[in-house]
């Protein structure tokens, strides 16, 4: 998948709300927006008034980008910031695994309760298209985080039922670990000093990795293709946590600590249970719904095997230490 991959032209002439706008993600979407699409107004609606402050001074003079202060948690106020909105790109979450451990009722305010807010402003203010940002740790979830997620993609996929005859569609992309993303282990990587320790979990661990303008021309292509009610799935390459560190700190001095809570050894994005429902695009695989609704349009591609599943380590893409690298340096 190429970085430049565009399919921005499907935001000419819209009106685009993103919340969680000034996360990496949405910082990275909205500059996209600006530079690819012709949208008539970008909101950024997130939480954190500095952030806002911050992107607003980045931004000076451009007319197009907007900043709406609210919380997903806020149903009203979510109906107010849909007022007039084509589309919305949902980044807005809490994600941090040990965060959600401890702290299992925030999590599902924002992640499972943000979501239906989400779905029920969007319906009843006519947003065309809502496409919901979700992460691989919501296939077979084994902590608080993924399992908040994977309730959240489960409602956006339900949500095209709801919509009636309001015409509102819903979908979901699924993708792995960004590259040099605020609070990843490649960030915390270059802040280390020669011969300072990292504190490895396990060597034989593995990850999917895509690049922030990777994920950004993904979710673009995305709402372009969508009909409401798939999970998109990029095909991206694997990597090694001890790679990783290799390739960002090679004089780290290495302490194994062994797996954290809620943490996987491999993570996997289509698990063999959705097989059955999954499909081959080329450079991506779609999960179906699982239920049918009435006008629901079939996606065309190829079936993949009943014993498929789309994991870090059975991967057949690879990345090594030198192609991490690279990727960085693009």
């Amino acid at each position: 998948m190429s970085v430049r991959d565009q399919g921005f032209e499907i935001f000419n002439g819209q009106s685009v709300l993103i919340t969680g706008g000034t996360g990496s993600f949405g910082r990275a979407f909205a500059e996209r927006l600006l530079r690819d699409s012709s949208a008539t107004r970008i909101v950024i609606f997130s939480r954190d008034e500095l952030k806002q402050f911050e992107m607003s001074n980045a931004y000076n003079g451009e007319s197009r980008l907007r900043f709406f202060l609210g919380d997903v948690r806020d149903r009203d106020r979510l109906y107010r910031a849909f007022d007039g909105t084509d589309i919305v790109i949902h980044a807005a979450a809490l994600k941090q695994i040990p965060a959600a451990e401890y702290n299992p009722f925030e999590f599902v305010n924002t992640n499972i309760i943000g979501a239906q807010n989400i779905i029920d402003a969007a319906i009843d203010r006519r947003v065309r298209k809502v496409i919901a940002l979700s992460t691989d740790k919501a296939s077979s979830p084994v902590n608080l985080y993924g399992a908040t997620k994977l309730v959240s993609d489960k409602l956006f996929v339900a949500g095209n039922a709801y919509s009636g005859a309001k015409d509102t569609q819903f979908a979901v992309v699924r993708y792995g670990n960004v590259v040099g993303s605020r609070g990843s282990v490649i960030a915390r990587l270059r802040d280390l000093s020669n011969g300072e320790i990292f504190y490895l979990t396990d060597e034989r661990m593995t990850r999917f990795w895509i690049t922030i303008d990777q994920a950004t021309s993904f979710v673009a292509r995305s709402v372009a293709t969508m009909t409401g009610g798939e999970i998109f799935v990029p095909k991206l390459p694997s990597m090694k946590l001890i790679d990783i560190v290799t390739a960002i700190a090679p004089d780290a001095r290495i302490e194994r600590i062994g797996l954290r809570p809620g943490e996987k050894l491999h993570e996997e994005m289509i698990s063999s249970d959705d097989a059955h429902r999954t499909i081959d695009r080329g450079d991506h695989y779609v999960i179906c719904p699982s239920i049918d609704w009435e006008g629901q349009p079939k996606i065309a591609g190829e079936r993949v095997t009943l014993d498929f599943e789309y994991s870090s380590n059975s991967n057949a893409n690879w990345l090594d230490a030198d192609g991490l690298v690279r990727l960085l340096n693009d």
